[in-house]
């Protein structure tokens, strides 16, 4: 079970981390966009799922979002219990309140709307999940194996809107102890038949079992597996994933040739790619702040 560590070190690792940006992964083809089918044609849906994604410009991406953010409130308004309305907000506020937002009150303000969001929309897919965010770790579990994969967009926008909410509260302890919740979560995600954006879903694994040393009770050889099959699953292409496996795995270990080679890699990459560019875009800019910083760590 993961637990991160104390002190400064877990809070330069756990706040730099690409864990809140990885959510836009899987945040458009899963629930986002396609939320509004009922409200406009799928084709507009379609496409603006597309044009976010193929967009190389973050900062316009930045500005238009929160037109969005609006409308999908207005839609959950509407309809109050409406699983895949409020999956869709849980994932698209902590997309943007965890990757566009700099203000940490503001970035709190967000990702507390998504992580609400997050526990509606299982509450709305799945009785027996209501209020499971405030059950002990054994009766979580029991009610995580409830769920059957028609509560897969649920049950990741729970986790998306969660690990986004700890993110921006990495000085709460209390938000800090539900990350082994999260990761069960996760790990139910996996267990279910045709989950879209495995790939995510193993890299935020990746990242929770790599949060620490393995001295002070991390897994950083399970993090690495898990990091490796979404590399194998998101192919070529797939640049944030290679970016956290630096970030979390190798500079753990002090993995310098590592570290250096799936950088370079990314940057070598094209960022163009159909549904990835703009997470493409913004891993090239990680990679070069972390090249950038590796004489220092290392």
């Amino acid at each position: 079970m993961t637990r991160l560590a104390t002190g400064p070190w877990r809070s330069r690792r756990w706040q730099g981390s690409l864990l809140p940006l990885a959510a836009g992964l899987a945040l458009l083809g899963l629930g986002g966009c396609s939320a509004i089918r009922g409200a406009a044609t799928a084709g507009f849906a379609d496409g603006l799922s597309q044009a976010i994604l193929n967009q190389e410009d973050p900062g316009l991406v930045r500005d238009g979002l929160p037109a969005y953010l609006i409308l999908l409130d207005a839609l959950v308004d509407g309809e109050p219990a409406n699983p895949r309305y409020l999956a869709a907000a849980a994932q698209l506020y902590a997309l943007y309140g965890s990757s566009f937002v700099d203000e940490p009150a503001r970035a709190a303000l967000l990702t507390t709307r998504a992580r609400d969001y997050g526990l509606r929309a299982l509450c709305a897919a799945e009785r027996r999940a209501c209020g499971i965010d405030e059950l002990d770790y054994e009766a979580h579990g029991a009610v995580l194996g409830h769920l059957g994969a028609g509560d897969a967009e649920a049950l990741y926008g729970y986790s998306v809107a969660s690990l986004a909410f700890i993110r921006a509260h990495s000085g709460d302890w209390t938000a800090i102890a539900g990350l082994p919740k999260v990761e069960s979560a996760l790990q139910r995600l996996l267990d279910m038949p045709s989950v879209p954006d495995r790939a995510a879903i193993n890299m935020y694994l990746g990242i929770l079992n790599t949060l620490r040393p393995e001295a002070l009770g991390g897994r950083p050889e399970v993090g690495r597996r898990y990091f490796e099959e979404a590399m194998a699953l998101g192919g070529e292409q797939d640049l944030a994933v290679k970016v956290e496996y630096a970030r979390s795995y190798a500079r753990l270990t002090y993995d310098r040739e590592l570290h250096d080679r799936l950088l370079q890699e990314v940057l070598a990459a094209p960022a163009r790619e159909d549904g990835r560019t703009l997470f493409n875009v913004l891993a090239k800019a990680e990679a070069r702040e972390l090249l950038a910083s590796a004489d220092d760590y290392f």
